[in-house]
């Protein structure tokens, strides 16, 4: 019981970053159409930044100095370079994105050197006690935190004005232009939103660890994550990010025992494996939207 618990809490701490990173492709998915590659990159910024600013200040004030300055980062991207692109193939746009990736993360490899680099947070691999079993305080503060933040942005796009220009404008762009919503702004702060927390996911991988330079690696199973979850359901997103985690931490906990012929890594494929199973039977995910067509 010990060990699932364990297990448990781990997959949903690490589950939550997926679901921050998801959250982040499917925004901008939402409001634009195009799912941007360039979200490896701001996590990967957002880490490193907090490595620098934690040498001159409290570590959570680090950590949303360094998630402000990496969502500014995505709208500067956003306006600069995808801006102008808005009607060109959606295909083009993805591409380019994927070159920002690209560039973004060899700029800041330079910051971070062949070293890595330590985050100093608060809670490092102390543990506490839940339901009789030790667990590591951060796997608890990583769950609770995006809870706290999930909450807080479905709030805002229900409640706030310019949350419901978002929701309309990823309903209808053209009728959201007709009813003055800027469209515009809207994907401004998609960008904002996303950046800000691929950031914050990026400094809850390198707590306990630090960042090194394959800390963007884990940004590609929120891959998975969004086609399980459905590519324009915020919602999906979340649920299929901590389902995500939890798989992959129960499989590395027991694999080895229940098929030990699959090796001891086979955990690190179990995302991309749940993705190909929800293709072959939900083609738009879990909790996407189905596409109708007509003929």
């Amino acid at each position: 019981m010990t060990e699932l618990i364990q297990s448990l809490v781990r997959g949903l701490g690490n589950g939550s970053v997926y679901a921050l990173l998801a959250f982040g492709f499917v925004i901008i998915y939402k409001s634009m159409g195009v799912i941007s590659f360039a979200q490896p990159a701001f996590m990967l910024a957002g880490a490193v930044l907090v490595t620098y600013l934690v040498t001159g200040m409290n570590f959570y004030l680090a950590v949303i100095v360094a998630a402000a300055l990496i969502a500014l980062l995505a709208v500067g991207t956003e306006r600069a370079v995808i801006r102008p692109m808005i009607g060109k193939p959606v295909f083009v746009i993805s591409i380019i994105t994927l070159g920002l990736d690209i560039v973004i993360r060899v700029v800041v490899s330079g910051f971070l050197g062949l070293d890595v680099r330590p985050v100093r947070d608060p809670w490092g691999l102390s543990t506490t006690n839940l339901l009789g079993t030790d667990v590591q305080v951060r796997y608890l503060v990583m769950f609770v935190t995006t809870m706290v933040l999930v909450g807080v942005l479905f709030a805002f796009f229900k409640y706030s004005r310019m949350g419901l220009a978002m929701r309309a404008a990823a309903f209808d762009q053209e009728v959201a232009l007709a009813q003055g919503v800027s469209v515009g702004m809207v994907f401004t702060l998609s960008w904002a939103i996303a950046g800000a927390l691929a950031a914050l996911a990026g400094v809850f991988v390198s707590t306990g660890a630090g960042v090194d330079q394959a800390l963007w690696i884990i940004a590609l199973k929120a891959l998975p994550v969004i086609i399980l979850g459905g590519l324009d359901s915020l919602g999906g997103a979340v649920i299929a990010g901590l389902v995500i985690g939890a798989v992959e931490s129960l499989v590395g906990t027991y694999g080895a025992d229940v098929a030990p012929w699959l090796g001891g890594e086979f955990s690190l494929v179990t995302p991309y494996l749940v993705m190909m199973l929800v293709l072959l039977v939900r083609p738009y995910g879990l909790f996407g939207t189905r596409e109708v067509v007509r003929i």
